[in-house]
């Protein structure tokens, strides 16, 4: 049998791990991570086909940033990210569709036709922060809902996918 001392200090040990692992979904990934996989029909300049990304690659692609509410949030924030045009340009595609799907892996379809200038991005900022996978992170395709009309719209809303982390490009 064990004394209640190991016991105890078994179980305190226990609730640490669980908390900690707990809070580790709940916050910002490690530096490191990988956080995008992009594949499918793509062109790298005779390289894989598949690419991946980790918060860093993405800061080291041109960033834009627009402020806009959401359906999803209170007020208006500021997002930074990666122009869904740019990575179409960066894996050369002009045409057919990215299949975007999240942790959870809910996938939505986005035609290579909404990869327009002032048009959505991969947000990896809010406000200036990073977000946790709690607050719809690390990744999360926003588009200038408050630039247009035309951005506001189920279809627009339903290709707004949070805590993303992977593209497959389709012809």
């Amino acid at each position: 049998m064990l004394s209640s001392y190991i016991r105890a200090s078994l179980g305190i040990l226990f609730v640490a791990v669980l908390a900690s692992a707990s809070q580790a979904n709940e916050t910002a990934v490690s530096k490191g991570d990988i956080v995008l996989t992009v594949s499918g029909d793509i062109s790298l300049a005779g390289e894989s086909d598949i690419l991946t990304l980790d918060l860093n690659d993405l800061r080291g692609l041109p960033a834009k940033s627009f402020d806009t509410s959401t359906i999803w949030t209170d007020g208006v924030h500021t997002f930074t990210g990666v122009s869904l045009k740019s990575l179409a340009e960066l894996i050369d595609v002009t045409e057919g569709t990215f299949r975007a799907t999240a942790i959870n892996d809910y996938t939505v379809e986005i035609p290579v036709s909404d990869a327009v200038v002032d048009g959505p991005i991969i947000a990896y900022l809010m406000n200036g922060e990073e977000m946790s996978v709690r607050d719809k992170g690390p990744l999360w395709i926003i588009y200038p809902y408050d630039r247009s009309a035309n951005f506001r719209s189920e279809v627009i809303y339903s290709r707004s996918i949070w805590q993303l982390d992977r593209i497959e490009f389709v012809k």
